[in-house]
């Protein structure tokens, strides 16, 4: 099959070796295949990024743990500019609308995915070990939605968060899913699991960091916290919230909201008190 490659003047020299696909069971695009499946069996150490944003974002930060991309044929000019920036080694398998829905396993609009690697993982007390001494950490505790925790990792990065804490009971932030609505973000913000929610509040007291719980029930008002120090906010799932030994434990905070509501989207919630914590 013939394929409309953009012409020298929308791909440079320098761009990544492009490779047409014609046929969905091409061995070179096996990662690529029943895109849905290996979203729930899992990539083996190996991440799914989908999107121009996302792709933008990596290419800006030298492609770094890139292994190969999958773009429409469609999709190809436009982000021409964004493969100039990878590493020539990165292949870029370009195909038509049909033969990549055909991989994927449904229509994938937006045209564009790339597989990396994922960071070799840190242990919480590592990761805290290298924070400077104004610090600002998110700890996440049973977040198992996805949209909330790439809502989170977004905000993270957005604010100046420099590392995210997750117990046991979150879910995956490099889920396909969740790198998108992070926009990349759960890519690039340091992230490491923590174990139990004791495990995680032990990790950062022995880091010298205060512990601050959001809760409607808070002891004290968020606009009352000084921003700057060393400190972690954790955040529990929608609904029960963070549990009460945590919030016992902690010194516990409240958004004020209007009289008969007192409730937020955790991911809401976290941007507005990394806003808050982050202004210097």
């Amino acid at each position: 099959m013939d394929m409309d490659f953009p012409t020298a003047n929308t791909v440079s020299r320098d761009t990544p070796r492009l490779i047409p696909i014609a046929d969905p069971d091409d061995p070179r695009i096996a990662d690529y295949r029943e895109v849905r499946e290996r979203d729930l069996v899992g990539r083996r150490g190996q991440f799914m990024a989908e999107g121009e944003v996302v792709l933008r974002l990596l290419a800006g930060r030298g492609g770094d743990g890139l292994a190969s991309v999958l773009v429409s044929q469609a999709s190809l000019p436009r982000v021409a500019d964004a493969l100039d920036l990878l590493p020539r080694t990165v292949p870029v398998h370009v195909a038509g609308q049909a033969v990549m829905d055909r991989i994927v396993g449904f229509h994938i609009h937006r045209g564009i995915l790339a597989i990396g690697r994922a960071r070799p993982p840190v242990s919480a007390a590592d990761l805290l070990a290298g924070l400077g001494p104004h610090a600002l950490v998110v700890g996440l505790v049973g977040i198992s939605n996805h949209d909330n925790m790439g809502g989170i990792f977004r905000n993270a990065a957005a604010f100046g968060a420099d590392a995210v804490l997750l117990d046991a009971g979150c879910c995956d932030p490099l889920y396909r899913k969740a790198i998108r609505v992070s926009v990349g973000a759960s890519l690039i913000v340091p992230y490491a699991r923590a174990g139990d929610a004791g495990d995680m509040l032990g990790a950062i007291r022995d880091a010298g960091l205060e512990l601050l719980s959001l809760s409607p029930s808070g002891g004290e008002r968020l606009a009352d916290i000084a921003p700057g120090g060393r400190r972690a906010a954790l955040f529990g799932t929608e609904g029960p919230g963070l549990p009460q030994d945590v919030l016992a434990a902690t010194r516990s905070i409240a958004i004020p909201m209007a009289a008969g509501f007192d409730s937020l989207n955790v991911a809401t919630t976290s941007g507005i008190v990394l806003h808050h914590l982050a202004r210097r």
